[in-house]
């Protein structure tokens, strides 16, 4: 990418007593260039500033150009917050993958939720996805010479040509070859199966995970951890007959052939190595495995034990709060998707123990993915404006903040909390993790009465 793509970096925030505080950066201020170069993106930013000398060129918000010198500690942060982590645009995807959730959506929402990318550097920096499969020599050497560890890789499978129908590109069948270079660069990856019956399946999944973990070992293994994910079909998907859903006999069978393999792995390796997704076991009906399984927790964004984390984090937290009569009593809704009720529902159970206090757990299948069984993380506006309508649903209503968008308080659907809020006629409360939860349960009464 030439360095006339580089777009200004437009600042949205700057940290209050920082450096750029101090020096008077404000919103809408744009970064220009650090020392003489443009940085392309937040990894350049935070190599260029790691200089104790800096001379910004910058634009501020009326457009007016402006040079600023700084002279700091080398560690020292400026300050600044960005509208993107990428300063040059988003890397496209050039595969065709037939379970894409990205080509599942209905037709009709803004343009930029139909965008594909294949970004190594949001892999790098907050644990995306990509499939390597569109990256320029340039951009190898950027990876090898920034140390950009660990990458997040869908692998799908190692042997070529099944790689290759799934991605729908000749250059998937590379992956073993790419494979080889991570390890001779001593660089990482945390690789993830999405698995798709009679396609990458069986004897398949077997070859594949076996050549993953022929990368596993030595002081920086090239591959560090697999995740092996249940494919997701909505009812928006193309008319496509090589797909086809997970069922509880198909989970099972999973579950059977790839704990053979952790088993032969904590031998091997003294690590499980590879984790299946709780889905997997939401699907098949199965109890999910103890705390000591999930090791350091390395596939946590896949969702792979965090279902299994939740509820030992809920225990350590519920065991530190003094728990009285709430008085007066306090009444909510916490809304999860309906493959989680089952496990969630001893939690509810001990918080209705509490005298004063009632959560009515509300666990819900997605209607607008069409999905007969829903994580909570793919929940809608829609799903909630269909299900929640002439309940009782207490004082406020719990929204699991991984129903939102990172970035902003929407739905997957474009449909905003506040929108949402206001045709329920009750203030619907994010909630961030067990602690924020709890909090959020006895939110404006005192530590001794709240739960």
């Amino acid at each position: 990418m030439s360095e006339n793509t580089i777009r200004p970096a437009v600042i949205t925030g700057v940290i209050p007593d920082s450096i750029a505080a101090e020096i008077g950066f404000t919103s809408g201020d744009r970064l220009v260039k650090i020392n003489g170069q443009k940085p392309r993106d937040l990894i350049d930013y935070q190599f260029l500033c790691s200089d104790e000398l800096l001379d910004l060129e910058v634009l501020d918000a009326k457009g007016k150009a402006h040079q600023v010198e700084i002279e700091k500690d080398y560690d020292e942060d400026l300050g600044l917050e960005f509208e993107s982590a990428l300063f040059d645009g988003l890397i496209q995807c050039n595969n065709k993958c037939p379970f894409c959730f990205i080509d599942q959506q209905p037709p009709g929402k803004r343009e930029s939720l139909y965008f594909k990318d294949d970004d190594y550097r949001l892999s790098f920096l907050y644990g995306s996805y990509l499939t390597l499969t569109n990256l320029s020599t340039k951009e190898w050497d950027r990876i090898a010479q920034m140390r950009l560890s660990p990458l997040y890789v869908s692998v799908h499978a190692t042997e070529p040509e099944i790689r290759s129908q799934l991605l729908k590109n000749a250059r998937a069948g590379e992956i073993m070859n790419q494979l080889a270079w991570f390890q001779s660069h001593r660089l990482e990856i945390h690789a993830q199966v999405v698995l798709c019956p009679g396609i990458n399946d069986g004897v398949h999944l077997d070859r594949t995970i076996r050549d993953l973990a022929s990368f596993h070992h030595g002081d920086t293994p090239a591959v560090a951890s697999v995740a092996v994910v249940p494919v997701g079909l909505t009812r928006f998907r193309p008319n496509l007959t090589e797909l086809a859903p997970v069922t509880p006999a198909t989970a099972k069978i999973v579950i059977s052939q790839v704990e053979a393999l952790q088993q032969e792995f904590r031998q091997q390796f003294g690590s499980t190595f590879v984790w299946l997704a709780d889905e997997w076991y939401l699907i098949a009906g199965v109890e999910l495995p103890p705390s000591d399984y999930y090791e350091d927790y390395p596939q946590l964004g896949n969702g792979v034990g965090s279902i299994r984390r939740f509820l030992d984090e809920f225990a350590e937290e519920i065991a530190e709060w003094e728990i009285t009569e709430i008085d007066p009593p306090h009444i909510c809704t916490w809304v999860v998707g309906n493959a989680v009720e089952n496990a969630f529902q001893p939690i509810v159970n001990q918080l209705n123990s509490i005298p004063g206090l009632t959560v009515n757990l509300v666990a819900i299948a997605s209607q607008y993915w069409g999905q007969q069984m829903t994580v909570t993380g793919l929940l809608t506006g829609h799903d909630l404006l269909h299900e929640l309508p002439g309940r009782d649903l207490g004082d406020r209503v719990l929204i699991p903040s991984v129903m939102l968008k990172h970035d902003e308080a929407k739905f997957l659907d474009d449909v905003t909390i506040e929108e949402l809020a206001q045709k329920l006629q009750i203030p619907l409360v994010p909630v961030n993790g067990i602690h924020d939860f709890l909090e959020k349960l006895g939110k404006n009464r005192s530590r001794a009465d709240r739960c």
